[in-house]
């Protein structure tokens, strides 16, 4: 009986120590409710922010996996077609299949920072304004967020599901890809950006927050994307002259804030001491010596450094032949329309005895010129990984100088904290250009394309080698109606688009191009029948109409849904 009562004693001291246990909040976990504090609630802001940094090596924000490496403008390279395969089947697509895992993952990740935003934003709506002053313009941000993250995914993707802060978590698994229609979802993300528009202050404090006129920008994006009516088949079946009409306007809000403006030299866009100058219109914000181990880095362009000794690794994403042709000019300084890959620009006087754009030595680091602005640092073969295969080149936009203070080791790989440019001011431009061709504005296009090519021959300061002389003979002129050119409607559209992939080449911006204009698969297999007869690996590759516009759902994603995701068609 003694020892019965005993047993019952302690059983009863070790019940009140669990509940004990229980009732306290354990060291390291944070409850829901404690995050409700303005202090706390503008921490859970800032945890949205971070997806737009939080990619890996192979999930770039920057989207060039799938809109650089997926439109002619950019080799994998690497090691060869098995060194990170699954953007080998990106590049060729036959092979391009659901179950890749870099689809997966990138799907996951902007779905990670949508559940960030709409996490954030059910607090921020619950909070009292009297004691968190910012709520309003918060609350725009992270519709901006919101808006940008799904506008990701509606070019990856196509067909995807839609829920926002008002629908409960396990009401997600409800929600299919398909619920909404195409123009009710770009819709959807429209409104995002309406609401930022009517919410956020002209200016903020932070730079790396949108303010109003990054609002504008990003709703005339869309609204221009919208205007390519498009059937099942993504061919363009008119044009909507009203959300043309709404590109140009908003463009023009962007425009007559005096906010923005071109970068003195293009190559400024690309350094870190020039980051957020007057062209950034929206950039993630990265950084380093922050007191993390590595810093909150550029982990998303980090494979793409030369195997020379002061980088290492990986040489992926590398300019195409066809990319660096395309730089060339005609005698009169015009862009050369056709007929630009009749020869190869590989190496010495191919780039001396032709006359090219200065834009391609910003873009393309090339044998025997000097590489990210140091005279001294010149480009060489044997920085080529597998050359046989993918040629010499190595892609330059996304990488610092080794000397540069930007520049960071992340053994064995390596990358930077300067920031990169999600929305410039030259896309805002042409953006505006674009919408009045196509309203049959030409005319008033013309100003706008040649201020960008007016930039563009302006920009050589920084390519001199260390005599002081160019290793490139530049030659850009603008549009003159009536002397070098006919400017008509057609003639316009053809200018914008070249103007385009001059721009913004190897930026991730070319194949979502390619898609809007309807004009992916003709451009494409012309691309591949060309580049194929110099990069073996491009023999069996083909794009195929009605499919490759647009990645398939991940098989992870069908099966988490139980099937109630819609595969898209083709896959």
């Amino acid at each position: 009986m003694k020892t019965k009562i005993l047993i019952w004693a302690a059983l009863l001291t070790f019940s009140f120590g669990c509940k004990k246990a229980l009732d306290e909040t354990p060291q390291g976990v944070v409850s829901s409710s404690d995050l409700n504090t303005p202090v706390n609630v503008e921490k859970m802001v800032i945890s949205a922010y971070a997806t737009l940094g939080n990619e890996s090596i192979h999930t770039s924000n920057s989207l060039w996996p799938w809109g650089s490496l997926r439109s002619g403008d950019a080799y994998k390279g690497g090691d060869g077609a098995g060194d990170n395969s699954d953007w080998n089947d990106y590049e060729t697509y036959v092979t391009n299949r659901p179950t890749n895992g870099i689809t997966d993952r990138m799907w996951a990740q902007l779905y990670n920072g949508i559940g960030r935003v709409n996490d954030a934003l059910v607090r921020v709506n619950q909070i009292d304004a009297a004691s968190f002053p910012n709520k309003v313009s918060r609350q725009a941000e992270m519709r901006f967020l919101r808006g940008y993250y799904y506008f990701m995914l509606k070019i990856l993707f196509n067909r995807v599901p839609y829920f926002d802060e008002n629908v409960a978590k396990d009401e997600y698994i409800k929600i299919s890809n398909t619920d909404l229609t195409s123009d009710q979802l770009w819709e959807k993300i429209a409104g995002e950006f309406q609401f930022a528009v009517a919410n956020l202050p002209n200016s903020q404090a932070d730079v790396g927050r949108p303010n109003k006129f990054t609002a504008n920008a990003m709703l005339a994006k869309v609204r221009l994307y919208q205007a390519y009516k498009q059937d099942d088949n993504h061919n363009v079946t008119g044009m909507d002259a009203a959300k043309l009409q709404e590109v140009v306007t908003l463009c023009d809000v962007v425009i007559g804030s005096g906010k923005y403006g071109l970068a003195a030299d293009f190559g400024q866009n690309f350094m870190a001491q020039y980051e957020n100058g007057p062209e950034s219109v929206f950039a993630i914000q990265y950084s380093r010596n922050d007191g993390t181990t590595y810093g909150r880095i550029d982990l998303g362009h980090s494979l793409s450094y030369p195997m020379n000794v002061e980088y290492g690794c990986c040489w992926q994403h590398i300019p195409s032949q066809d990319l660096v042709n395309n730089f060339k000019t005609e005698t009169n300084g015009l862009p050369k329309f056709t007929g630009y890959n009749s020869t190869d620009a590989l190496s010495g006087n191919d780039f001396i005895l032709a006359t090219f754009d200065p834009r391609l030595d910003h873009t393309v680091g090339i044998p025997g010129h000097p590489f990210k602005y140091v005279p001294t640092f010149v480009y060489q073969n044997s920085w080529a990984r597998a050359p046989a295969i993918y040629g010499y080149f190595t892609s330059m936009k996304d990488l610092a100088a080794y000397n540069d203070g930007s520049f960071q080791r992340i053994p064995p790989f390596m990358s930077s904290s300067k920031n990169w440019e999600l929305i410039r001011y030259a896309d805002v431009l042409l953006w505006k250009a674009e919408a009045l061709i196509e309203l049959g504005r030409e005319t008033e296009a013309l100003p706008i394309i040649n201020q960008i090519r007016t930039r563009a021959a302006n920009s050589t300061g920084m390519l001199k080698k260390a005599d002081g002389s160019f290793a490139t003979n530049y030659k850009v002129a603008t549009y003159q109606p009536g002397v070098n050119c006919v400017w008509t409607q057609a003639y316009a559209r053809e200018a914008l688009r070249k103007e385009r992939r001059l721009e913004f080449a190897m930026e991730g911006n070319r194949l979502f191009d390619l898609v809007r204009w309807g004009i992916a698969d003709t451009y494409m297999n012309s691309y591949f029948a060309s580049e194929s007869t110099k990069r073996a690996h491009l023999k069996t590759a083909k794009f195929q109409k009605g499919r490759d516009e647009y990645m398939p759902i991940p098989t992870n994603q069908i099966n988490f849904s139980k099937g109630l995701y819609k595969q898209n068609p083709g896959y």
